[in-house]
């Protein structure tokens, strides 16, 4: 069995691939994680993906003309439950980042003895705007829309 990636993820061409595993915490008193934990996973997904591009939500945030990313619209399938101790995978792509928003597809796997995606759990469409601090749209920062260009693409 091969050994799981660093912390972060990793980049695979465009996807970015977190692993997860289900803990206690994770579920209800069935041992099947709640609904509401595949958004935290996600989330997580979301924000290794950009840290290893290059984008920090902090840097973001501490300039001159600060901006943040706030999820305005998800759309998302439970397909699968996942349970207690398995071991999971969050696939995120970056399919636009353009003007003030940000969209992007992500699904969560449960992975197999070698490590590989078998069972695809969750699957969402996430969107996103970009905000000042006021908490009004702004133009995506160039130095983002540089940083996660190359990585633009479908899922």
């Amino acid at each position: 069995m091969s050994e799981w990636p660093d912390i972060s993820g990793r980049i695979e061409g465009q996807v970015h691939k977190l692993p997860v595993r289900v803990y206690y915490e994770d579920t209800d008193f069935s041992g099947i994680v709640y609904h509401a934990n595949y958004l935290r996973f996600a989330e997580r997904g979301r924000s290794d993906f950009l840290r290893l591009a290059g984008v920090h939500h902090t840097d973001l945030f501490d300039t001159d003309d600060p901006v943040a990313f706030a999820i305005h619209r998800m759309e998302m399938d439970f397909r699968q439950p996942a349970r207690i101790d398995d071991r999971l995978e969050v696939h995120t792509v970056y399919v636009r980042a353009s003007g003030a928003r940000i969209e992007a597809e992500q699904s969560i796997w449960r992975l197999g003895p070698d490590n590989e995606p078998v069972d695809e759990l969750w699957r969402a469409k996430v969107f996103a705007a970009v905000l000042d601090k006021e908490g009004k749209p702004r133009r995506l920062p160039a130095a983002v829309k540089e940083a996660l260009a190359p990585y633009i693409g479908g899922a």
